[in-house]
């Protein structure tokens, strides 16, 4: 059974940066530039003519001078390790069918024929267009059955990024990366987004998409202690703390 928090609707933000993008039950998109100076692309779509509140979040942005978050901030309800909770696949959508459609049709937009793609947190579906060819489309997961199972990876590594918060890939490997609904569940967000920005190539971008739905022992503390607004913000810092992406920006395509 699929544990998710109360709320009873489907939000999408995609937040797009020049080297990386995600999503929550709203979708929003910011954009970065590399740390070599040269700039990743991000695309923004609009599900509406005025701008939803969560689009404005990043458009003049307060960032503290510091990285200002503490350890327990991304503490656990369930600090136990992350490969028993994810040892049985889970062969279900995390998002409902009209978020999966918005999803899609999102990166229908921003996938090219051709592009090299790593999907981080990575499962048994990716929710790329099924017209949309690809070059390397790599998926890196916690479960070997649920990568083995999705039809638009080229290949697929398993590891605990929690653990070792690293990907096995070379220095600008991927034109594009993307991360559905799973950014929370990620407590070491620093390393991770170093990380997004060493494998992109320059000119590159990040999808990430965020939720109004997730595991919440799983989820990180203040994840759950803040609003799917505020998640818009925290997502964007991480962006910004990693020193090596673009101003970040929203773009909410919720379906509903």
């Amino acid at each position: 059974t699929l544990t998710t928090t109360l709320t009873q609707y489907s939000m999408l933000l995609i937040v797009a940066f020049c080297t990386a993008m995600w999503l929550q039950s709203a979708l929003a998109f910011t954009r970065f530039a590399s740390a070599r100076g040269q700039f990743h692309r991000a695309s923004l779509q609009r599900s509406a003519e005025t701008k939803s509140m969560a689009e404005k979040v990043l458009e003049n942005p307060k960032w503290p001078p510091e990285w200002p978050y503490t350890p327990e901030d991304f503490k656990r309800m369930d600090e136990s390790n992350d490969a028993i909770f994810y040892e049985s696949a889970r062969l279900v959508y995390h998002i409902d069918d009209a978020a999966v459609g918005a999803l899609t049709d999102y990166y229908s937009k921003h996938l090219k024929d051709g592009e090299d793609v790593l999907d981080i947190c990575s499962s048994w579906v990716s929710h790329y267009p099924k017209d949309w060819k690809g070059g390397k489309v790599v998926g890196l997961g916690m479960n070997e059955y649920e990568l083995s199972q999705n039809p638009q990876l080229t290949s697929f590594d398993v590891k605990d990024l929690n653990e070792h918060p690293v990907f096995p890939y070379e220095d600008e490997s991927f034109d594009k990366i993307t991360c559905v609904v799973s950014i929370d569940y990620l407590n070491k967000p620093r390393e991770i987004f170093s990380e997004i920005a060493r494998v992109l190539r320059p000119g590159g971008e990040c999808l990430l998409s965020m939720s109004n739905r997730c595991f919440p022992t799983k989820a990180f503390q203040i994840w759950l202690q803040t609003s799917d607004i505020e998640h818009v913000f925290i997502a964007g810092s991480f962006f910004h703390y990693a020193g090596s992406f673009e101003p970040p920006s929203c773009d909410d395509i919720s379906p509903n």
